[in-house]
């Protein structure tokens, strides 16, 4: 399973996700599903600005998580 440590990020960065979603050029509501791990995928043109606008790296933000069962 792949979790979404978005908030993280936003902390660090003492950035809101509207702030972000509004940097990168997606709706806030697409920003916050992919936060809340609701999204199903990511493109990397999405993943490319984010880190870029939070200075980061993808592993920063998505780390793999074995899946319990």
């Amino acid at each position: 399973m792949i979790e979404v440590t978005l908030d993280v990020m936003l902390s660090v960065r003492k950035m809101t996700l509207t702030e972000l979603a509004d940097r990168v050029g997606i709706t806030q509501a697409n920003m916050s599903n992919l936060k809340n791990g609701r999204a199903r995928g990511v493109r990397f043109a999405t993943l490319d600005a984010i880190c870029r606008e939070l200075d980061c790296q993808p592993g920063d933000i998505l780390r793999h998580a074995p899946d319990e069962g």
